[in-house]
């Protein structure tokens, strides 16, 4: 068994207790830490684990092998490197911080003292989105043509903290694309291979929210198909929407939004559509598939479908979109 520390005990921690619970069997959680001490005691109600109201107290008196750091971007790189000179195994929600020069640091700390750290992306074990690279590389659409993706993030203010951290660019790093939207560029990655440049506009349409609620972008992919990326963050009334389409030389893949949709595939013998797979068996098992491959990293050394440094990439394409931006020119993602 693999005792694990919740560090940050916000919604994420519902959403990866809940996982572990149902899918991730290996892992005891044994201590809560949040500096809210009420919250982490009510997940140490939850879990049977020690409640700590700081990582430092936790790390001189908890009993655990590994952490599961679920904190502001900001705070990122001190909690790694606070882990790594423990001895900790981390766990990382993504972005990896809120700055390029912060991720490079804690992938090379990480590196240079052979500690144990994997970057949390839910959107990786999608199997709709897996679903769906093996049906491009069977041919299924043909030749990919062009793509789109669309994040939509339900705006719900909390009277309490109507000016969260994520409003802050200094401490999140940006606005909506930076977080919420990386796990719509890493199926975008997945699908379609990686990212070269992109051009973007970026839009602040909520009050006291310092960075972008609403992106639009067009990116070239080193294959040198272009893809559309929308994001907004709005308590609008929508319609149903899609989160991706792949378009080929012979058909479509549609994956419709959330745990109610479906993938969906068009081709010359299902011109009406064919549906290949829910959404719902797609999605809800991510957490539990993360927090597995975790396990097994920790305990039985197997690495995971995709190591922390890839994570860059949803981070650099989201800085190149806000130079982009601000330059109105095409900006490169890794250069």
């Amino acid at each position: 068994m693999l005792k694990l520390a919740l560090v940050g005990c916000g919604l994420i921690a519902r959403a990866h207790w809940h996982a572990i619970q149902e899918y991730a069997t290996k892992i005891k959680v044994t201590a809560t830490i949040d500096s809210d001490f009420n919250r982490a005691k009510e997940f140490a109600k939850l879990t049977g684990a020690q409640p700590f109201r700081s990582l430092d107290e936790a790390l001189a008196k908890g009993d655990f092998d590994a952490v599961d750091l679920m904190l502001p971007h900001d705070v990122h790189e001190g909690a790694c490197m606070t882990c790594f000179q423990a001895g900790k195994a981390v766990l990382l929600e993504k972005p990896i911080s809120n700055t390029l020069a912060g991720a490079e640091r804690i992938l090379a700390t990480a590196k240079e003292s052979a500690s144990t750290l994997m970057v949390a992306e839910q959107a990786q074990y999608w199997m709709d989105v897996v679903k769906a690279r093996e049906l491009i590389d069977q041919g299924y659409v043909g030749e990919v043509l062009t793509a789109r993706a669309y994040f939509f993030d339900r705006l719900v203010v909390d009277p309490a903290d109507p000016i969260p951290w994520r409003y802050s660019i200094e401490r999140s790093g940006g606005g909506i694309s930076i977080d919420g939207g990386a796990h719509w560029i890493r199926p975008m990655r997945m699908l379609l291979g990686e990212i070269d440049s992109v051009f973007a506009a970026t839009a602040i349409l909520i009050e006291n929210m310092e960075g972008e609620s609403l992106a639009h972008a067009v990116f070239k992919f080193d294959s040198g198909v272009l893809a559309s990326f929308q994001a907004l963050k709005s308590d609008a009334v929508i319609a149903p929407i899609e989160d991706f389409r792949i378009t080929g030389t012979q058909g479509e893949l549609v994956m419709e939004r959330g745990r109610e949709g479906r993938l969906l595939g068009y081709t010359q013998d299902h011109p009406d559509g064919q549906e290949l797979m829910s959404t719902m068996q797609g999605r809800i098992g991510s957490f539990g598939a993360e927090l597995t491959e975790f396990s097994n990293l920790v305990l039985h050394g197997k690495s995971p479908v995709a190591g922390p440094e890839v994570a860059l990439g949803e981070l650099r394409t989201a800085l190149a979109m806000y130079r982009s931006a601000k330059s109105g020119t095409w900006e490169k993602v890794w250069d």
